[in-house]
């Protein structure tokens, strides 16, 4: 069995059977939202490195801290090259940040890892990748063909006019996205590493603090489904908690971009408490399917 990972940096990750939990809180202040490289970098060699050397899904709690998945997928993948990582957001996570890396700049630091293939962002609803913000998106990823966008309802004409419209996938609704994104994964089958930020899914399923995609739980799990034996690492973001910036440009920043910062005591505890199930079920399926290591040592 894998064993999850907890990275407990803000206390908002519940029980997951079997898993170990680090208690990295001194961690928060200097990571959460966003930090210089360099301080990402001294996370990797002080927690990444600490991890044991096959583990199951690392979750990392609220999804200000989803660029720690850089120093995970660098990890995750040093032993092989052509590696494919599918991230699920409602966000690109590719856009321009002039203070190092934070949780919406942190994939074109992957596509720029020479062992990794591609990268696809599934389920963006944002209008991140809208005209209105079309000059936010770092291009470089775009036009080399190590990234591309699954977006639903966002016009993206823009891309045609600055050619990159080949790194761009629209779809009318989840149910023809879900069913696309599987057909491709089950038909190129390759080590992938798998990132699920909550967010991409619907208020209906699970709730954030960040605006939220259409994505309901089974398009996920047939996703993961599709990658059995193809699994080669996994984390999980998007957990709740509130939390108020020591910084006063990163309390700025934060609610620039449409992060909710009030929420009652009682509605926490009770989107926690559905987050927590929902952990559950996604660390069930995902250990499930990961098991590209072992086929690699009984081939």
């Amino acid at each position: 069995m894998n064993q999850p990972i907890i990275l407990d940096l803000d206390g908002s990750v519940g029980a997951v059977d079997n898993a170990l939990r680090l208690d990295l809180r001194d961690w928060q202040a200097r990571v959460r939202f966003g930090c210089r490289v360099s301080t990402l970098d001294a996370f990797g060699r002080d927690v990444v490195g600490r991890l044991p050397v096959n583990h199951g899904t690392v979750l990392m709690g609220s999804g200000d801290f989803h660029h720690l998945s850089w120093p995970l997928i660098a990890r995750q993948t040093a032993r092989t090259r052509g590696v494919r990582v599918v991230v699920f957001d409602n966000h690109p996570d590719n856009m321009r940040y002039l203070f190092g890396i934070h949780c919406g700049s942190w994939v074109r630091r992957v596509a720029l890892l020479p062992q990794v293939s591609h990268v696809h962002v599934v389920g963006i609803t944002s209008p991140d990748i809208g005209r209105g913000h079309a000059w936010e998106n770092y291009l470089t990823p775009l036009r080399s063909g190590k990234l591309s966008y699954w977006s639903l309802g966002v016009d993206t004409g823009w891309a045609r006019w600055l050619g990159v419209q080949s790194a761009f996938r629209n779809f009318a609704d989840a149910d023809t996205l879900a069913d696309t994104l599987s057909e491709l994964l089950i038909r190129e089958q390759q080590p992938t590493y798998l990132s699920i930020d909550k967010d991409v899914f619907s208020p209906s399923v699970v709730r954030t603090n960040w605006d939220q995609g259409v994505m309901l739980e089974h398009h996920v799990m047939q996703a993961i489904e599709a990658l059995q034996g193809q699994l080669l690492g996994s984390d999980i973001t998007g957990d709740v908690s509130v939390y108020r910036h020591p910084s006063a440009w990163k309390r700025w920043l934060s609610a620039g971009d449409g992060q909710t910062l009030d929420i009652p005591d009682l509605t926490l505890q009770s989107w926690q408490v559905e987050q927590h199930v929902l952990n559950q079920r996604l660390v069930n399926r995902l250990n499930a399917a990961q098991g590209y290591e072992r086929v690699m040592r009984s081939a």
